[in-house]
């Protein structure tokens, strides 16, 4: 993974893990991977053993995470059933955790996922209703989302902290004024926003009175009535009870604020080899990813993003992804359309579409590495199936952008297709006309094979190539490995066998024996 041509320098303390900016120090590509050492630059393949461990990070501790790691259990509880119980979707045929599937690395296995209307789970899930589309991005991991140092959320980082507190919410996002006060934390903040998502959980308008309320840009009154739902149900109003006995309603923010309990609790992930090799045990790596350590903090210059205690510096990066599916609809190409006949613009901008800044264009969160073997296909939109690929993909992005073979990405099949259309004034949602199903797919690959369109992903890449040997490729890996818990492989033991909906929980629990 290669060193960034011109970012600011990132100087960490040494036993700390905290990261001080440099503002007015610019790296040149050629020196992209030194340290600040003494007042002096220095490479840092070239750093004695006690410099460069002090870029380790220390151990995450319970004060780390919300609620110092240890929510109320009844807070934890309900945010439990509440995630996988389908019923915070608006058509309730669809949980978080159907996409973010502990048994799946959280997330779900795929590149880009069926959401709404769609039946079975991981790489079988099946369009059932019919979707009007994939969902744009790939679903993120979640392991140690519950911890203190985030400061935004989602690929594109669009729900954040509001240190001036603009809105009473005390959070930016897409919901602006309209976020309601007494969302606990960032994670709350961010649990609002996926039951509003037409294609992830609410379905589509004249569905369903939840779907409807999005589609009219009425959320608060969508939350109500998602509120108003789980009051209905006399296990959910215990639950609620137990939680949060000082209040007498059952609301959205209360739900968002248990979802955050246990999501923090449940995928805190802390317990890999790496972990024991920073907390002192040095028989804990292996030989080789022993090496990948130096490799990762020294020449090829991972750390410069992937840093801290969750492998992350929480900023975004135009890295040069190539892009598959149809995108977040972006940017003002219209060739698409014109090929097409799908009024639909087909590129992602990532971080550029919240910010508007031209430095953020095609720029995207640095995901955290904790337990990265577990979380494929990786990419924003899931484009590497495989790790390796993921990691080579670093050492030059724009070459490996342009070689790139976007017919390799292995996409869920859709079987059924529902497209928007109008009578007048009414809006129509009907399955999509055969004859038009060619010209619907062609989003698939449509910005990849576009030069023009994946030339302006390659414009804004801030990589600078690194050269590193097959065998220092193969160190990095096991290094990588190494940041796998073993507990996290399979957590569906946190799946109920019943929630208090009565629908059935998704994804599909384990047996009662186990």
């Amino acid at each position: 993974m290669s060193a960034f041509k011109t970012e600011k320098l990132t100087m960490v303390a040494e036993g700390t893990g905290s990261r001080a900016p440099l503002p007015a120090l610019v790296l040149p590509a050629a020196i992209g991977t030194a340290l600040l050492i003494g007042g002096v630059l220095t490479p840092v393949h070239a750093q004695p053993e006690s410099a460069l461990s002090s870029l380790l990070p220390s151990a995450l501790e319970d004060s780390d995470f919300l609620y110092d790691g240890k929510p109320k259990a009844e807070l934890f509880e309900l945010g439990r059933n509440l995630f996988f119980d389908p019923i915070l979707s608006g058509n309730r045929n669809i949980s978080c955790g159907t996409c973010h599937d502990p048994a799946r690395g959280t997330s779900d296995g795929v590149a880009l996922s069926i959401g709404e209307g769609g039946t079975g789970f991981g790489p079988n899930r099946q369009t059932a209703d019919g979707i009007t589309e994939r969902i744009p991005r790939n679903a993120q991991a979640l392991w140690n989302i519950g911890a203190k140092e985030y400061h935004s959320m989602f690929h594109d980082g669009r729900v954040e902290a509001d240190p001036l507190a603009t809105f009473d919410s005390g959070f930016w996002s897409p919901a602006r004024e309209h976020l309601p006060a007494g969302l606990n934390n960032l994670l709350a903040a961010q649990a609002m926003f996926p039951v509003l998502s037409a294609s992830e959980m609410a379905g589509q308008k004249g569905e369903n009175p939840i779907a409807t309320a999005v589609a009219e840009d009425r959320v608060t009154d969508a939350w109500n009535l998602l509120a108003e739902r789980l009051a209905d149900q006399p296990q959910y109003r215990t639950l609620f009870r137990a939680a949060f006995p000082d209040d007498t309603e059952v609301t959205m923010v209360q739900a968002a604020n248990a979802l955050a309990a246990f999501q923090s609790v449940a995928f805190r992930s802390d317990q890999s080899a790496f972990d024991h090799f920073i907390a002192g045990d040095h028989t804990a790596l292996s030989h080789e990813a022993r090496n990948g350590v130096d490799l990762f903090y020294g020449e090829a210059g991972c750390a410069n993003c992937h840093s801290g205690a969750l492998l992350t510096d929480h900023d975004f990066h135009a890295i040069a992804v190539p892009q598959i599916g149809p995108g977040k609809g972006h940017g003002g190409d219209t060739s698409y359309w014109r090929a097409s006949g799908f009024g639909l613009h087909t590129e992602d901008e990532g971080r550029y579409r919240v910010t508007f800044e031209m430095d953020d264009l095609f720029a995207f969160r640095t995901p955290s590495l904790r337990n990265v073997s577990l979380t494929g296909p990786w990419g924003h939109d899931g484009v590497f199936d495989d790790l390796e690929a993921m990691v080579r993909h670093h050492l030059d992005s724009v070459a490996s952008l342009e070689v790139f073979d976007a017919d390799t990405v292995s996409l869920p099949q859709l079987d059924q297709i529902i497209e928007q259309t109008g009578d007048g004034s009414e809006l129509i949602f009907r399955p999509l006309n055969p004859e038009r199903r060619a010209a619907f797919d062609l989003r698939d690959h449509w910005v990849h094979c576009a030069a023009e369109l994946r030339d302006r992903i390659a414009k804004a890449n801030m990589l600078a190539p690194v050269q590193l040997e097959d065998h220092e490729i193969a160190e990095l890996m096991a290094f990588l490995d190494a940041l796998t818990d073993p507990a996290a492989k399979d957590l569906s033991v946190l799946i109920p066998q019943t929630v208090p909906s009565g629908l059935t929980p998704q994804p599909t629990p384990l047996k009662p024996d186990g």
